[in-house]
């Protein structure tokens, strides 16, 4: 696994810890944030994990975050605490290019949603992170941005497609990041660098503009974080007309007992790549650390058929396919190949044929709900398989199988139910392997709990020792 990052630097600190020690003024947002940029400088030339850094503005806000909490005034319950933002997610004055080349980088009017309540919250915003083209890979590769790459090895690949939030994350960019996740791309990028990746319920945190399936969720090195970016995020905004009603959730409530838990280990996902047997006996074990502590556990029959995958895939490449038709061939040309390719497969289906699809994501998630209701929880893999070459698109680096290793993440986007990945083992490599915990759609909370429980429980072979800079 590596050296460790410097355990005395404040980038290294929890935001939790942060905030104590701002309250407690043995450390100033100004010192967190030095450190931080520290840590940019080191690790960013081989990384690049960053869209339109603005590091000098957010110095200044350091700078008042650090008079505010002098005064015993902050801002709000993040002030002065670093943060990034997916690339996706607006923020006033910034483009969106969605990763790819092809985009006319207009600055973006608002804040969306999520990007508002951490700004209001006093978060100091850092830069934007990188993402693949249209957000369609679980890879850092992408037309637009540099490659970016995982902090474990450079080697590797962060997956996506929040790459450049889970590379940032991984190398102490500061404690707190925000990704976004449709088919897995907060906890695919989390699981193959060691983070803990949060997709909450749908709706749960407003996003503009909403799509079905599509959230934002926090990426973190613990589950305090994410509870903590949790609690700010999950405000309400009426741009979310699929959002959730306001809940009163105490997100600091995260201590739990699993004994009595019925708990479902789902290791046969029922289609897509096989489970690499690493990771396969490293999920085992978290299902074997539950049985002990007291839970029940039990299996989770395979339901993601084959069909489902297949469908759910062809509907995303017809989406595609139709926003990319209509650019014009000079912007089309600059497209990653890989997409390209990926969209014009989508070229030319009947409205029968896409029907069926539709149908199959309604299928999809009455299956996961009927597969994974009558459990507390479910634990599976989060990936099939360990993360892959840097320059890969995806594990198979193939377009007809690019979708193949998200069997174990997409049902659950599809069913709308909150689920969250957390390092459980490292390959022989050194590689880190996650554990996906889920829970019945709206229990966030209960979630979080179980991940909270399980990170205490762990052993130290699954802890992450975060890799040190170049």
């Amino acid at each position: 696994m590596g050296d460790t990052s410097d355990a005395s630097s404040p980038a290294d600190l929890p935001a939790v810890a942060m905030l104590d020690a701002f309250a407690e003024r043995t450390l100033s947002p100004v010192e967190v944030f030095d450190a931080v940029a520290d840590r940019i400088a080191a690790w960013e030339p081989t990384i690049r994990a960053l869209y339109a850094p603005r590091l000098d503005q957010a110095r200044e806000e350091a700078q008042a975050a650090q008079q505010r909490w002098a005064a015993g005034t902050p801002a709000g319950p993040l002030d002065g605490v670093p943060i990034t933002i997916k690339e996706n997610i607006a923020t006033r004055g910034t483009p969106i290019p969605q990763g790819t080349a092809a985009t006319d980088l207009v600055p973006a009017e608002h804040d969306a949603p999520p990007a508002a309540r951490v700004i209001e919250a006093g978060a100091v915003v850092l830069a934007k992170t990188t993402m693949p083209d249209y957000g369609m890979l679980s890879s850092g590769l992408s037309s637009f941005h540099p490659l970016t790459r995982n902090p474990w090895n450079p080697a590797w690949n962060p997956g996506g497609s929040s790459a450049g939030a889970a590379a940032a994350g991984a190398a102490g960019y500061g404690p707190l990041h925000l990704g976004s996740d449709i088919g897995g791309s907060v906890r695919l990028p989390a699981g193959w660098t060691g983070l803990v990746g949060f997709k909450p319920s749908l709706g749960r945190i407003p996003i503009h503009p909403p799509y079905f399936g599509r959230v934002v969720g926090p990426m973190t090195r613990t589950v305090a974080d994410t509870a903590l970016l949790m609690s700010v995020a999950s405000a309400p905004d009426h741009r979310d007309h699929m959002s959730l009603p306001p809940a009163d959730i105490d997100w600091r409530a995260l201590d739990t007992d699993v004994r009595g838990l019925r708990v479902g280990v789902w290791t046969d996902a029922g289609s897509g790549l096989p489970v690499d047997p690493e990771v396969g006996a490293a999920v085992a074990a978290v299902a074997a650390l539950l049985a002990d502590a007291g839970a029940v556990v039990e299996p989770v029959a395979p339901f993601f058929t084959p069909e489902m995958l297949h469908d759910l895939d062809l509907f995303w490449r017809v989406r595609s396919w139709v926003d990319f038709a209509a650019l014009p061939p000079d912007r089309q040309a600059s497209v990653l190949p890989f997409i390209a390719q990926w969209c014009r497969s989508g070229a030319g289906v009947l409205g029968e044929e896409l029907m069926r699809c539709v149908n199959r994501t309604l299928e999809i998630r009455e299956a996961t709900v009927g597969a994974t209701q009558p459990f507390d929880y479910v634990v599976s893999p989060v990936a099939p398989v360990p993360t892959f070459p840097a320059e890969w698109a995806s594990p198979t680096n193939e377009v007809d199988t690019t979708m193949h290793h998200i069997a174990f993440t997409a049902p659950l986007s599809m069913s709308e139910q909150p689920a969250v990945s957390v390092n459980c083992g490292f390959t022989a490599e050194g590689k880190p392997i996650a554990v996906q915990i889920a829970g019945r759609r709206f229990d966030d909370l209960g979630v979080l709990r179980v991940a909270r429980w399980y990170e205490d429980a762990r052993p130290p072979a699954a802890t992450p020792a975060w890799p040190s800079a170049p």
